[in-house]
């Protein structure tokens, strides 16, 4: 297929999204006060901070709505990304388990006093990851002060394998996918007595990846505090990026539990050579599928052929609208991001990072996405917020797209 005639956003509206409130699937995953406990684990963690929410108020009046706030994930921790918010609760969660102190919150200096490791023993942490994951669980473990192996597939960036590396972990290179990566870590670590903490979910290993999730939601938390700075009680809008699908689900989640039937109107964004929810969706038989191809996209975070199925449980029930993007929507947000309109802040942004701002962009100015455009009742009154889930984390690729033009926009979708 010519890349020049793959339109720019091809979407499917999911009509259980408005009716299905507070089903049995949100609850036990995102459950009612977490990102209180969340935040107050995270806000003990050396080096906390907020990460910022900025506001592209030009861009949005250039696009016809009321604002644009983004969530800028590039800031958070000098990681470059959001994942270590979920890897770390899921490690502090997993401790406690480990200690039988579920009951009670246990402060940093306690995870990692000399007496706690003396009574959980050698432990080591594991992951699967396209970068961001991994290093995230790789830092977390080192401040908590145990050991690391992280897989990742074989087209992973040397850039990301080194920014893992460098936070001490054993990293270990698998032929084939992220899935494939998924599937021979789990193995392994039963062999080994390794723990592993993944951001996706499997039968019979469902709670990890809920913690991972739960962690997700300080970002959140931290989102609704700065709106509510700006004077906005919610955003009316949320469109967020999907690979596995873990980040998705949190939100809308989150969401759904502080206003239910008046939650945002959510878009899921996906990769359309990743799309394995997109398609799971559209299969229409309720249930997750895999996604046939080689995932091969630019969008290397959110490159996953299989949902994670306590993430597609949500996102089936709650979410609005389903969008697959080619890589030059991707591409073209990271360089909006990088040349932003006079007035607006600069924000430097990774592949997976850019995708919903490009999505954005094309359904408010594509005649031919005027339907989508009515169908989310996006205008002057929209409040939309984004999520900017990494920076720079693969300085060659990032400016090959910034710098060399690579992934250029079909001139069919070019702007006049």
């Amino acid at each position: 297929m010519r890349t020049d005639i793959i339109n720019p956003v091809e979407w499917i509206q999911n009509h259980p999204g408005r009716d299905r409130i507070g089903t049995e699937y949100v609850n036990p995953s995102i459950p009612p006060g977490i990102s209180t406990i969340t935040k107050r684990f995270h806000r003990q963690i050396p080096g906390y901070r907020v990460s910022p929410l900025k506001g592209l108020d030009n861009l949005a009046a250039m696009l016809g709505l009321g604002g644009i706030w983004v969530k800028d994930e590039s800031q958070r921790l000098a990681l470059n990304s959001f994942k270590v918010l979920g890897g770390s609760f899921a490690i502090y969660r997993y401790l406690q388990s480990r200690l039988g102190a579920q009951g009670r919150e246990m402060s940093f200096a306690e995870l990692t006093s000399p007496e706690t490791k003396a009574k959980i023993g050698h432990l080591t942490f594991a992951a699967a990851t396209d970068g961001n994951h991994g290093r995230g669980v790789a830092w977390a473990a080192r401040e908590l002060g145990w050991k690391s192996i992280i897989y990742v597939h074989q087209a992973t960036s040397p850039a990301r394998i080194k920014a893992i590396e460098d936070y001490g972990a054993e990293v270990k290179i698998i032929p084939g996918t992220y899935d494939d990566a998924v599937r021979l870590v789990n193995f392994d670590a039963e062999k080994n007595g390794w723990q592993v903490i993944s951001d996706t979910s499997w039968k019979g290993y469902e709670e990890i990846p809920a913690w991972v999730m739960q962690g997700y939601t300080t970002m959140f938390a931290e989102a609704q505090e700065e709106l509510a700075g700006q004077g906005i009680v919610k955003p009316t809008h949320i469109f967020v990026q999907a690979g596995v699908g873990a980040l998705a689900a949190s939100l809308i989640g989150f969401y759904k539990g502080l206003f239910g039937s008046n939650a945002p109107v959510s878009a899921v964004v996906e990769p359309m050579k990743a799309a394995c929810i997109f398609n799971s969706v559209k299969a229409g038989d309720g249930k997750p599928h895999y996604f046939e191809g080689e995932l091969d996209t630019i969008m290397a975070g959110l490159a996953c052929g299989d949902p994670s199925p306590i993430a597609w449980e949500i996102l089936r029930d709650h979410a609005d609208f389903f969008l697959s993007c080619p890589d030059y929507v991707a591409a073209k947000g990271m360089r909006v991001y990088g040349v932003p309109l006079r007035g607006d802040p600069f924000i430097v942004s990774g592949e997976s990072g850019a995708v919903t701002l490009g999505a954005l962009m094309y359904i408010m100015q594509n005649p031919e996405l005027r339907t989508l455009k009515k169908l989310l009742n996006l205008g002057p009154d929209s409040q939309v917020l984004l999520l900017n889930t990494e920076g720079n984390t693969d300085p060659f690729y990032f400016r090959q797209v910034v710098w060399e033009g690579s992934e250029p926009v079909p001139e069919k979708y070019r702007a006049i």
